[in-house]
């Protein structure tokens, strides 16, 4: 899969940038604003704040579901073999206004031939999208997303950049990676190899500072999020969790604060 996921099949593979054509920027759900830094905390309780995200020419889907913890507590479990399709947040949000992300996940495994650096390795047992919506009044942007092929596979539009922080397979000694299908998907690797294979780890990222090192430029005011665990084109199996996300404007660190 890709940061815009992609597949042998060849629609998936014209598609190239045009991932989160699912992911079309709805008004804000499923907001829990626990004070006034919060826009949204997502405790994994129910899926009510999100759809499924499925691609052309994948049959075999990712499965995605409530996982008791215990203690009244739950979390996002995520379970695939050689499948693929994500879940789509059905907010959207300000990145100026709200740049911090945060959240707590954890990966059964990773895959022995997963390699971000190739197509057919480009598979993660977990990765977190920021998709980024671009003017469609914008010809200049329209030209540079193919956006008629995207009109005619979607039907509606595609993001203008997307950023993906990943658990890799691998190191591969760079902040920064170009997905092998689209140079306006990059992808940020926070976690990789089996160092913390089976242990929640926490995050939070500052997706302002991220997309400005990334592609060199402020990204558009208004963002969405996406999860996905696949491995259509590895061909092999993973197991994961995600026990809570927070989009928020900063201030004091979340994932800091729970550790």
């Amino acid at each position: 899969m890709t940061g815009i996921p992609p597949s042998s099949s060849p629609v998936r593979k014209a598609a190239g940038g045009v991932l989160a054509a699912a992911l079309i920027l709805s008004t804000a759900v499923g907001i829990r604003a626990d004070d006034a830094r919060t826009l949204f905390r997502e405790e994994f309780v129910t899926l009510d704040a999100w759809e499924p995200l499925e691609f052309p020419g994948i049959g075999a889907h990712t499965r995605y579901s409530i996982e008791e913890l215990g203690g009244g507590e739950s979390c996002l479990r995520a379970e695939s073999d050689k499948s693929a399709s994500g879940m789509v947040w059905k907010g959207t949000f300000d990145p100026y206004r709200h740049p911090r992300l945060a959240w707590r996940w954890k990966v059964g495994n990773v895959y022995r031939n997963g390699d971000a650096l190739s197509k057919s390795g480009d598979d993660y047992p977990m990765r977190v999208y920021v998709m980024f919506r671009y003017d469609p009044d914008d010809p200049a942007v329209r030209r540079s997303l193919k956006h008629s092929l995207a009109r005619i596979l979607y039907g509606r539009y595609p993001p203008y950049t997307t950023l993906t922080y990943i658990w890799a397979s691998r190191d591969h000694g760079r902040r920064y990676l170009v997905n092998t299908y689209s140079d306006r998907a990059l992808m940020v690797p926070l976690r990789w190899g089996g160092e913390k294979v089976g242990q929640w780890v926490l995050e939070s990222v500052d997706i302002l500072a991220d997309y400005r090192a990334a592609f060199g430029e402020d990204p558009p005011g208004q963002a969405g999020l996406g999860i996905m665990n696949d491995s259509d084109n590895t061909g092999e199996s993973s197991v994961s969790w995600i026990d809570w996300m927070e989009i928020s404007s900063g201030g004091e660190d979340p994932a800091a604060v729970e550790e």
